[in-house]
């Protein structure tokens, strides 16, 4: 007789993931996670990248919704708006996988939606699905991948294919084919970071778009490789030193998107174990910037090697510069989107103040990264006094969550910096949307005012 071949990784993971049930709270959080990603796009819509993007759209009055801009064909609507979601670093992150679910998944999902007629429910179990599919494959890849690969782009493309083909109602094989063509042609290298280009955002449009068209094609009956993950020359062996493959089916109670994190402040997630410790220092005892001689921050390596920039020249650089947020929050209180615009980086008190910061790596915080970011901070005041404080856990953190409250707010200020009437800012909060069956209502509400 002939052996019985053990099913690959896709294929487990696949099969138990369609077998698992998800509940109203599940898709609620969709829900917050889909508002979260819908007012970062807005936030990013004004900038360089945005005009660029938009420019490639062929506006015609069917196709697909390019947010609040107008219908457009499919691919470039679906670029459009998978190229805005993290531009100005807000978007939702999940730490041990090192990546950013939402700005590749909930495109590749809207999008398909729109095109299928989908109901509400079925574009947000498309989304936790999705997540599902990107977290835990990139819980399993390793920090090795992460020195030279944008996990995001690598991994969210098999989350958008999954989305997509859940949607497109793929079968079994369909879905693992889909993913494994996803797999075959993924990427996203770093080199970008040291550069002042705009080829993080190109990252995410891709995975998108080639996630969507694997699902699309596999629903046409193109095969793709089922061990894609754990095969000889597969995504593990290829782009990884230290991958746990065993991590892609790990038992978890519930769905992963519940572990992200939603991020409060317009910079790098690396950024803000700093910004967060120096935000409960000042919170406790206010301090005008004359008073602050000296700044150290402690915290854990992948957050200097991405945001160690004592002098930033351009938005992006500032987004990752851990000196501008400690000292813009030191200056000009609550972390605000216009500080990090060009135009103030300048300013002469927060360049002094970034100069007198200094950034080391203790073994505790690196010990726990990725599952915790954590950091620690001391301040030395010109009085002689020195002031402290240590947080292992990072705010919006699911050991420490934003509540609906901060979530909602920080849409509402997203929403507005993009300049939508207040009235289409009330219904897009007040999230009445999410309890309706007809997804149009949501569409409706992401056309051109």
């Amino acid at each position: 007789m002939p052996v019985q071949q053990q099913p690959s990784l896709t294929e487990q993971l696949i099969a138990t993931l369609l077998s698992k049930p998800i509940r109203p709270d599940d898709r609620i959080r969709a829900s917050y996670h889909l508002l979260d990603w819908l007012a970062c796009v807005a936030g990013g819509s004004a900038s360089d990248i945005a005009m660029i993007y938009r420019s490639q759209l062929d506006l015609a009055p069917t196709g697909c919704t390019a947010l609040w801009q107008g219908s457009s064909g499919f691919e470039n609507a679906l670029a459009y708006n998978a190229a805005l979601g993290n531009v100005l670093e807000m978007d939702d992150v999940h730490r041990r996988s090192i990546l950013h679910p939402g700005p590749v998944v909930i495109p590749a999902a809207l999008a398909v939606a729109e095109q299928q007629g989908s109901s509400l429910q079925q574009l947000l179990d498309a989304i936790i699905l999705g997540y599902e599919v990107t977290i835990r494959i990139g819980s399993a890849i390793g920090r090795s991948h992460y020195r030279f690969y944008h996990n995001t782009s690598t991994c969210g493309a098999f989350g958008a294919a999954m989305a997509a083909g859940v949607l497109w109602q793929l079968t079994t094989a369909q879905l693992v084919a889909a993913l494994g063509n996803a797999g075959s042609r993924t990427g996203g290298l770093w080199q970008m970071r040291h550069e002042g280009v705009h080829t993080k955002q190109w990252h995410n449009a891709e995975a998108a778009k080639s996630g969507v068209a694997a699902s699309r094609l596999a629903k046409a009956g193109m095969t793709g490789p089922v061990a894609i993950l754990e095969g000889p020359q597969g995504l593990f062996a290829a782009m990884s030193d230290d991958a746990v493959p065993e991590h892609v089916l790990s038992p978890a109670p519930g769905w992963l998107l519940h572990d992200c994190t939603f991020k409060p402040w317009p910079a790098c997630r690396h950024a803000h174990p700093a910004l967060d410790v120096i935000s409960s220092v000042l919170t406790q005892q206010p301090l005008h910037p004359d008073e602050v001689q000296a700044v150290l921050i402690e915290t854990y390596q992948d957050a200097l090697t991405f945001c160690d920039k004592p002098t930033p020249g351009t938005a992006a650089e500032a987004r990752f510069s851990i000196q501008h947020a400690v000292a813009a929050r030191i200056v000009w209180g609550e972390p605000e989107l216009w500080h990090y615009q060009p135009e103030h980086l300048a300013e002469p008190a927060v360049a002094a103040l970034r100069g007198r910061i200094q950034l080391q790596v203790a073994e505790a915080f690196e010990l726990a990264y990725p599952m915790h970011f954590g950091a620690r901070c001391q301040l030395t005041l010109a009085s002689g006094a020195s002031l402290q404080c240590q947080l292992n856990d990072t705010l919006g953190d699911p050991e420490r969550p934003l509540s609906t409250g901060q979530l909602v707010a920080k849409a509402r200020r997203l929403f507005a910096a993009a300049g939508l009437s207040e009235a289409r800012i009330e219904r897009l909060t007040a999230m009445r949307w999410a309890s309706e069956a007809d997804v149009s209502i949501l569409f409706g509400l992401l056309k051109q005012e």
